[in-house]
């Protein structure tokens, strides 16, 4: 097995770079509606090709009942991409954007990547509603690294694209944590096995909500 690999610093450097997140790219998930039109299939066809592309899904998204009110454009089925270059994925949403919501999550601070058992399945998307010190960032790091079914976590934040402006503005859009989870199982027993380390997390004292869970359905690349 790979031993995990650590960038314990990588988040107080970011938080304090003088050059601004916008003319910064990181790598990442990109969450696309997959709706049947033109857009999308462009979408599909060029992430298929694009070396900047890692690994690319179809999946079902399902939004908690706190994040439901904030996303009101979107939808059921997605095209998830993992990603090197956020710019790129930028130009991309921007060129071919929709009036479903569209999201892109930055890991700022890849906590860890390791190899686990099992094909990638899943991958949950969390916000922190508090946590702005190291020590709680560290603490989330050292509970999602006993999960021994997480493959990769990660801190970041959350930019989206919609043509239709949203009712309301997503407050925690800068603390976003994601996992992506490993396993043979079914997407029930996985969505149990990140709601447990949910509340391992919210039992430290921290309270870490779920934003949307994505279930692989197939991979496309």
């Amino acid at each position: 097995m790979i031993m995990p690999t650590f960038y314990t610093h990588k988040y107080q450097i970011s938080r304090n770079m003088v050059v601004s997140e916008q003319q910064l790219s990181y790598s990442g998930y990109v969450c696309a509606p997959y709706l049947h039109n033109s857009e999308s299939a462009k979408l599909k066809d060029s992430w298929t090709s694009s070396n900047n592309i890692e690994a690319l899904y179809f999946v079902t998204g399902t939004f908690s009942d706190e994040s439901k009110p904030y996303f009101s454009n979107s939808t059921n089925h997605y095209i998830l991409g993992k990603f090197k270059d956020s710019q790129s994925i930028t130009d991309d949403l921007t060129k071919n954007n929709q009036e479903k919501t569209s999201f892109i999550f930055n890991l700022k601070d890849e906590l860890f990547q390791r190899e686990v058992s099992g094909e990638t399945n899943f991958v949950t998307v969390y916000y922190l509603e508090y946590g702005e010190y190291e020590e709680d960032l560290q603490e989330v790091a050292n509970i999602l690294l006993k999960r021994e079914k997480i493959k990769i976590g990660g801190l970041g934040h959350m930019t989206t694209f919609c043509m239709l402006p949203s009712k309301f503005t997503f407050p925690y859009a800068e603390n976003i944590v994601v996992i992506e989870v490993a396993s043979d199982k079914g997407h029930q027993s996985v969505k149990k096995y990140c709601e447990q380390t949910k509340r391992d997390v919210n039992r430290k004292g921290l309270t870490m909500t779920n934003l949307l869970s994505l279930s692989i359905l197939e991979k496309l690349k």
